[in-house]
This record gives structure tokens, C-alpha cells and sequence, in this order.
């Protein structure tokens, strides 16, 4: 049944995962975390909600464009899926914020694999990474992701590697004169400390720890089989889902350095999480497995997230 709906590309998915994730959201706000917001707050809620609407439709379009997946709308299915996993990401603007400039990112680092405007694509990628990192300073890691993908297809131009501090001056220069007009100029300095945010309580809390392990432990089984499986596609399949574990890895990197009540940058691994879901479910060569797997990748989250609410 599930198969049947979101095994094919169809605007109704996109309605189904949009108002959910809509009413999922008001729900985790007002019942489970019991938020108390004024007329202005709701407002800027509002946009952020938006916002965490529209990277869903960036999450198909990166999917479909670049042939990620196949013509299917798990994606996106997994992507509000790991919401219900983890609803606390949906209380922390600044990581539904810092994730959408980094899908804006990936979208533009995957779409290399044409080798077209390569030298643009790098400074949009470079330029939406400094971005997010104006929301969590430890998402400038994501460079390193640059410059992974600048040696993946084309290392030997100079100019290339030199992009992304063009993209740095870009930034600097924008957000320097924001900071004038709003009278902020400390920002920076109060901002980049690039510190460990190590808080034991939310690891010894048994819900956050056993999620997180069960989560991370089932990424690198993912990981090992997708990669089996992947074995007989296409060079070029392969090098883009390589590039996608490579955010994967440093979006886990920075849950570890910056995780604690109130900031859930997990959200930052969602995105390579449902592509490798969807590679997987994809490789399952039987109706009837691909049937229980989904079954399975519906309820537990639901099971989690429930528990949580009323245990």
C-alpha cells in the first residue's frame, strides 16, 4: 500500500508530506513541547515552518534532477519520517535554517557531475555553506565537502580551488553590512567560537542516547549495504552517493560538537539519511520485502515519537 502510493512521483505526495509536516508541526510546538508564543512569534514561526516546507520540495527537486533516485517519492517520505523521529529539530530555528542553506549546497555540488559551470557551482555551494554557518558556526566543516567534489571532477584547475575564498569575501561583505545597519558588529566574534557544546544530561537521558545510538548504528549498516548494492550501478550514481555520505558524516560531526537541549543540528543529516533510505528500499528487488521495509520505516518513528509524548 505504501509502495503503491509513494513508489511513484505524484503531486499528492508532496500534499500528503507538506500538510503533515504542517499539522506535525503545530503539534510538537503546542502539545509536546508545550511552547507559549506572542502574535509576533507565531509570525516568525510561521516562516520558519515555511521554510522547513519548502526544503522538502528542494529534497525532491535535488532527488529528481540529478537522478539520485529513482522515479519515487520516498525521499521525501523518509525525510518527514526522521521529523517524527526526531521532533525537537522542528523547535530549533536556527538548525531548520542552517539545513536549508546546506540542501541549497548540496544541490549545487551533486549537479557537478555534468561538468558544466563547474567554477559557479563551486561558489554557490561555497557561498550557501557560509550562510548556514551564520547559523551554526560549525557547518563551515561543509567546505571540506567543497573541496572534496572540486578533486571528485576537476582538481587540476587552479582557479577552481580558489573559488570558494572569492564566495568567504562574498559573504564577509553581505553580512558585514547587515551587521552595520542593525548596529551587531560583535557578531562575529560572539558567534564563531567554535566551541564544544558537551551536555551530559541530554546523552544520559535514556530516550536521547538510545535514539541516537540505535540512529547511528542503523546509518552504518545502511551505509555497508547500499554500498554492496550499489556495486552494479553507474560510476557516476555512485560518486554523487559517496559525496552525499560525506555530508552525512560531517552533519553526525557536528550533532556530536554542537548537540544539547535546545540545538538539534541532527536535522543536518536527514537529507543524506533518505537518500540512502530510498537507494535501499529501491534495491530490493521483491514487492514483498519493499512492502514490510516501508511498513517498518513508517511505524517505528510513530512508536518513538508517541512513546516519547506520552511516557
Amino acid at each position: 500500500m505504501i509502495a503503491s502510493i509513494f513508489g511513484k512521483t505524484k503531486p499528492v505526495n508532496h500534499i500528503i508530506v507538506v500538510t503533515f509536516l504542517f499539522l506535525f508541526y503545530w503539534l510538537v510546538h503546542f502539545f509536546l513541547f508545550k511552547k507559549v508564543y506572542a502574535a509576533e512569534e507565531i509570525l516568525w514561526q510561521t516562516v520558519i515552518l515555511g521554510i522547513l516546507l519548502f526544503s522538502v520540495l528542494i529534497v525532491d527537486f535535488i532527488v529528481k534532477r540529478n537522478k539520485i533516485t529513482l522515479a519515487n517519492s520516498y525521499a521525501i517520505l523518509f525525510f518527514g519520517l526522521l521529523m517524527v523521529l526526531f521532533p525537537e529539530t522542528m523547535t530549533d530555528n536556527h538548525a531548520i535554517l542552517c539545513n536549508f542553506f546546506v540542501l541549497l549546497a548540496i544541490r549545487r555540488l551533486v549537479s557537478m557531475r555534468s561538468l558544466k559551470n563547474i567554477k559557479i557551482k563551486v561558489f554557490d555551494a561555497s557561498l550557501w555553506i557560509l550562510f548556514a554557518s551564520l547559523f551554526y558556526d560549525w557547518a563551515i566543516l561543509y567546505l571540506i565537502v567543497v573541496y572534496i567534489t572540486i578533486y571528485i571532477y576537476d582538481p587540476k584547475n587552479l582557479k577552481n580551488w580558489l573559488v570558494p575564498f572569492a564566495a568567504f569575501c562574498a559573504v564577509l561583505l553581505l553580512s558585514s553590512g547587515y551587521l552595520v545597519l542593525t548596529d551587531n558588529l560583535e557578531f562575529f566574534r560572539s558567534h564563531y567560537k567554535f566551541s564544544i557544546l558537551f551536555v551530559p544530561e541530554y546523552y544520559l537521558n535514556w530516550v536521547s542516547s538510545t535514539k541516537s545510538i540505535i540512529y547511528v548504528l542503523g546509518l552504518f549498516v545502511l551505509n555497508i549495504l547500499t554500498f554492496i548494492q550499489l556495486g552494479n550501478a553507474g560510476v557516476g550514481k555512485i560518486v554523487t552517493t559517496r559525496i552525499i555520505v560525506f555530508f552525512l558524516i560531517i552533519g553526525l560531526v557536528i550533532d556530536v560538537l554542537v548537540n544539547s537541549n535546545g540545538q538539534y543540528p541532527i536535522i543536518l543529516t536527514f537529507f543524506p539519511t533518505a537518500v540512502l533510505m530510498t537507494n535501499y528500499i529501491e534495491l530490493l528487488k521483491r514487492e514483498k520485502f519493499r512492502e514490510i521495509a516501508l511498513i517498518f520505516s513508517v511505524t517505528i518513528p510513530f512508536i518513538v515519537f508517541l512513546s516519547t509524548m506520552f511516557l
